[in-house]
């Protein structure tokens, strides 16, 4: 990738949060990867190792496809993680989040290490995996909103944006569960599992650098309550406005455009 490549239609700043908008999600995808692949660098040329946290959804594919054309990233220096995962499915169900990061980048740039979470033991999981979290400071998280506003699996009025643990054990709402058949990863509600583990709310900000990708209609209504609502629990990617360094890349189709102006 070359860097300034992909340049915004639009920019708005709310809070400490950037938001920059692009024509097309490919196009916002591709620029998102350009900001993970040089902050990814950069962290590399100062320290040994970079622990980057990265989500799971058909929204991030053109993100992880623009990370696996970096060649300036030494993949063998990266500690990986994933946000969340499913309880209830077979360990080979292709919808495990863990699948599909396997699939979509972790088996095909080979970072050096890679922290799955494994849920069929929840308890023990939880305390292995924030341990894990825990062990050293997250340099970068990698993440999408959901379409009612969830960050990770962190469910709007169920979540804390004070948790004093890093992962916990969740209901999914039924919003949350039918994105996941409306994103073509199940054939039917019924089909989504009802509970999953998830890094919380401070987990995730507690990162160094966030960077979201948001495309598609179906995000509008989220990115515009997460520009413009209050900052609270009923929409917990409102939390990303008091980041010290949050970048949203979106497209044409999720922006929330004033009604004044038509779109």
């Amino acid at each position: 990738m070359t860097a300034g490549s992909c340049a915004p239609v639009e920019r708005r700043r709310v809070g400490r949060l950037d938001v920059n908008v692009y024509a097309t999600r490919t196009a916002a995808g591709a620029a998102a990867g350009e900001l993970v692949e040089a902050a990814m660098s950069e962290l590399l040329d100062r320290q040994e190792l970079v622990r980057v946290v990265f989500a799971s959804a058909p929204s991030q594919l053109e993100l992880l496809q623009a990370l696996r054309a970096s060649t300036q990233v030494d993949w063998s220096r990266v500690v990986a993680f994933h946000m969340d995962e499913y309880l209830g499915l077979p360990p080979d169900a292709p919808q495990r989040f863990s699948a599909f990061l396997r699939r979509e980048l972790f088996d095909l740039v080979a970072p050096g290490a890679v922290n799955l979470i494994e849920p069929s033991d929840p308890d023990t999981e939880l305390a292995r995996y924030e341990a894990l979290l825990r062990d050293a400071p997250i340099d970068l998280v990698c993440c999408g909103i959901g379409e009612n506003g969830h960050l990770a699996f962190n469910e709007p009025g169920s979540c804390s944006f004070s948790d004093e643990a890093w992962l916990a054990l969740v209901p999914l709402s039924e919003a949350s569960r039918r994105q996941q058949v409306n994103d073509g990863c199940f054939a039917q509600l019924a089909d989504v599992p009802v509970t999953a583990v998830t890094m919380t709310v401070p987990a995730l900000v507690s990162a160094r650098r966030i960077v979201g990708v948001v495309p598609g209609p179906t995000k509008a209504a989220a990115l515009a309550r997460t520009m413009d609502g209050p900052i609270d629990e009923s929409c917990p990617a409102t939390i990303l406005r008091t980041h010290r360094a949050a970048t949203l890349f979106v497209d044409r189709d999720a922006f929330p455009v004033p009604a004044a102006r038509g779109r």
